[in-house]
């Protein structure tokens, strides 16, 4: 992790409340998610209220990204109605799996427990985070789980305040892992974005060894079955 120094204590964001499960389910069906995953809409509702009547603190609903793949979820993010996307350069960006050490649960839907955007870790590099947040028995998102939390919260995506997304890597043909890790934030609408997108939600990858103020690193305490 980066050497770091005394510095004056900071007030970091408070994030608002995850709606209840019930709540996420209807969205996600608003949003056609269930089409997406081939499920119906009972099904997710039926999940949705086991959750409801075990959960013991806020949770996530998540689809598995084999049923909702990131390419299909990123559109229907919203800010200012402005439609998500993908950036140009990650035609690949459904070929981003889970890490090894990051096991999903064998069902297609499932929860996360203690979602953290990790805004105190912005300025250290994927490589650096890593490590520490195991250390801490904290799992990094996927990419997908990210996604599904803007969804439900689109609060959580803010100017200066993004996150990455670093349980879900590709891995090259050898064996190695791509120097790309993947991450949430806002356009500014420059470069190949295209000013039409400015302050549109967008899906788009820094280096494992950069490091970035604007960026932490979102993780959760646990993945379940409902």
């Amino acid at each position: 992790m980066p050497e770091t120094t005394p510095a004056p204590a900071t007030t970091l964001p408070v994030l608002p409340a995850l709606p209840a499960p019930s709540a996420q389910a209807e969205r996600l069906i608003e949003l056609g998610v269930h089409r997406i995953a081939g499920l119906a809409a009972a099904e997710l509702r039926a999940f949705a209220a086991s959750a409801e009547a075990s959960a013991d603190g806020g949770v996530l609903l998540a689809v598995h990204p084999d049923r909702a793949p990131a390419s299909a979820l990123a559109p229907l993010l919203r800010r200012e109605d402005k439609a998500g996307f993908v950036v140009t350069d990650m035609t690949d960006v459904d070929l981003f799996a889970p890490l090894d050490t990051v096991a999903l649960p064998d069902a297609p839907l499932y929860l996360l427990t203690g979602v953290d955007r990790g805004d105190r870790m912005a300025d250290w590099s994927p490589d650096e985070a890593l490590p520490a947040l195991t250390a801490e028995a904290r799992t990094p998102l996927l990419l997908t789980e990210g996604i599904h939390w803007v969804l439900q919260q689109p609060a959580v995506l803010e100017r200066n305040h993004c996150f990455m997304t670093i349980g879900s890597r590709l891995r090259k043909a050898d064996g190695r892992l791509d120097a790309r890790t993947p991450a949430l934030w806002i356009s500014n609408g420059t470069g190949r974005d295209g000013r039409e997108r400015r302050n549109a939600p967008k899906v788009g990858w820094c280096w494992a060894g950069n490091r970035h103020t604007w960026l932490g690193f979102a993780s959760a305490t646990d993945r379940r079955k409902a």
